[in-house]
């Protein structure tokens, strides 16, 4: 008989964030219209949404709605909340409601704050990132968290973290609960953009209406 004993590990308690790839022609896409619609200065002024937003970054614009159909990314945001709902141990997603999608254009020292969204679903993915997001100021083995997203959700406390640091990747997507908090940190040592794509929306009462009888 072994004396081992087997152990299995549970996640009971906390949000789950979901990570998916966008698919590369959905990428390439969404960076052509991007770039058209920042050479356009009627549409760039149209869809500016930087005042709605917390960022103190150069550029941030909605997306067209007609835009988010004919691309496909409304059907991406859709299929993939519903897994990720799904695999998160609820029912099916009855409404899939998108609130706003919106294109943030950061460029060195630029930096979003800590916040959070409105809707229930919120998630934000990559389509440009620099080579580099530069070192820390101190040349020491200090985490580098430049350029980084970093998702926050209660206390520090034994065998729970408060927060997740993401390292921006050219097609990663991530979904979390509206309420989450996250910041994203300034970068230096380069002029080149990174260019994040991000939504809020809502869904049917029967998956967020937590207090109702079990």
């Amino acid at each position: 008989m072994s004396n081992e004993n087997q152990i299995s590990i549970q996640r009971p308690f906390g949000p789950s964030v979901a990570k998916v790839k966008i698919p590369l022609e959905l990428i390439e896409t969404l960076n052509n219209y991007v770039d058209k619609t920042v050479a356009d200065e009627k549409k760039i002024k149209e869809l500016d949404h930087g005042s709605k937003l917390a960022g103190n970054v150069k550029q941030e614009f909605e997306l067209d709605e007609k835009f988010l159909e004919s691309s496909g990314f409304l059907k991406f945001l859709g299929l993939n909340t519903a897994n990720w709902i799904k695999f998160s141990g609820f029912g099916e997603i009855k409404k899939f409601d998108v609130l706003s999608a919106w294109i943030v254009r950061q460029f060195k020292n630029d930096y979003n704050p800590t916040h959070w969204h409105t809707g229930h679903v919120s998630g934000v993915g990559y389509l440009k990132v620099p080579n580099s997001f530069g070192e820390t100021t101190q040349k020491t083995k200090k985490t580098n968290s430049n350029g980084k997203l970093e998702l926050i959700h209660g206390s520090r406390q034994f065998l729970s973290n408060s927060t997740l640091k993401i390292t921006p990747s050219v097609g990663d997507f991530y979904f979390f609960p509206n309420y989450m908090m996250h910041t994203v940190y300034p970068f230096s040592g380069t002029d080149e953009e990174r260019r994040s794509i991000s939504f809020n929306a809502e869904l049917d009462a029967g998956n967020i209406n937590v207090y109702g009888s079990q």
